[in-house]
């Protein structure tokens, strides 16, 4: 797209890499499911009960690919990791049913949803998604597995450690919402179309990371991501 038809110039699209091709992933909306295992939901002080799923978003922009350093936010102390199964859409559109539902996704990938669990400033509501979830470099993303490569993906362990250590250690048929159901609540809300990320929720062992350290998260089947922690900006 020329710049010429812009007064500035325009931002670059957010894509993905996807396993054994040159050719990208392009990234049009983020979409972020919380309390989708029971366990996270009670070490965060909720209930075991079934509740609908909270549904949140992130910039396209706060993508940051595998391997990369990204600088401890601003505006906290309290900086956490929480590894999840991303699903790449390559079609969809409103009310999809759960039996179509597998029938968009192009392929999976590993993602994290960084999150900035208390933010400072006086007066700020903290209870929108916004200042503690869509920041800058709160999404770094690995390589995308098509579904040719890895058929559909329903279980399988999910592990992060922290310079080493374990610290997220589940399975992804723990999940309350499977991926069809996800996908379908989803629907009822937004127009799923191409292009469409989905992060699926994040199991139990949450916690902070401080400059220095390297996160590793890794989902059976794929390619691990790998991401480190630097000194916030200036």
């Amino acid at each position: 797209m020329s710049s010429e038809k812009f007064v500035i110039a325009p931002a670059v699209p957010g894509s993905l890499p996807v396993n054994g091709t040159e050719k990208k992933f392009p990234v049009r909306r983020i979409y972020c499911i919380g309390r989708n295992f029971v366990a996270h939901v009670e070490e965060m002080g909720g209930t075991a009960e079934t509740r609908p799923p909270y549904i949140f978003q992130k910039p396209n922009d706060s993508l940051v690919p595998n391997g990369a350093s990204i600088p401890y936010p601003t505006m906290t102390d309290d900086f956490h990791y929480e590894l999840e199964l991303v699903v790449a859409l390559k079609s969809g559109g409103y009310n999809i049913s759960e039996e179509d539902a597998l029938s968009h996704i192009y392929g999976y990938g590993i993602g994290l949803d960084m999150s900035r669990r208390k933010v400072f400033g006086e007066g700020l509501d903290q209870r929108p998604s916004e200042l503690l979830k869509s920041f800058d470099h709160s999404c770094p993303c690995g390589t995308l597995y098509p579904v040719e490569q890895v058929g559909h993906i329903k279980s399988g362990k999910i592990q992060l450690k922290v310079d080493g250590e374990i610290r997220q250690d589940s399975d992804l048929n723990l999940m309350v919402w499977p991926i069809p159901k996800i996908i379908s609540i989803i629907s009822k809300y937004y127009s799923l179309e191409a292009g469409d990320i989905i992060l699926t929720g994040t199991p139990h062992g949450v916690g902070p990371v401080v400059p220095g350290n390297t996160i590793v998260g890794t989902i059976e089947g794929l390619s691990p991501l790998e991401i480190h922690i630097t000194e916030p900006v200036a």
